[in-house]
């Protein structure tokens, strides 16, 4: 009872979100979970991306993806938004720019 094992952050190599990141994007989630606009949102990690999709309910697509591909950094950026249809909105080299359509948005729905 007195050990702490560590959970097993995946493999070697396989892109995430720092907890800056994370922290912009779930606040973003949760304002938008409040307005009544978002339900469910999930979360992939694969070896050359990180994607948080948000839904506005669970049995369709994705509203928007946010996904983070550090292969992309020196050239368009390493961030980009992707809406429903899986065009890119949005792509850019830091994260609050890339967020501020969805936060446009937000301003309208609270209005």
């Amino acid at each position: 009872m007195g050990t702490v094992t560590p959970l097993p952050l995946g493999a070697p190599g396989q892109v995430g979100f720092e907890r800056l990141e994370l922290n912009r994007i779930l606040d973003l989630y949760g304002r938008m979970v409040a307005a009544g606009h978002w339900r469910d949102y999930a979360m992939q990690f694969d070896k050359d991306a990180a994607v948080f999709a948000a839904f506005r309910r669970a049995a369709e697509r994705p509203e928007f993806r946010i996904e983070k591909r550090p292969a992309l950094r020196n050239r368009q950026g390493m961030w980009a938004l992707v809406g429903e249809a899986g065009a890119v909105l949005k792509r850019g080299h830091e994260l609050g720019p890339v967020l501020a359509p969805v936060e446009r948005r937000l301003m309208k729905l609270v209005e």
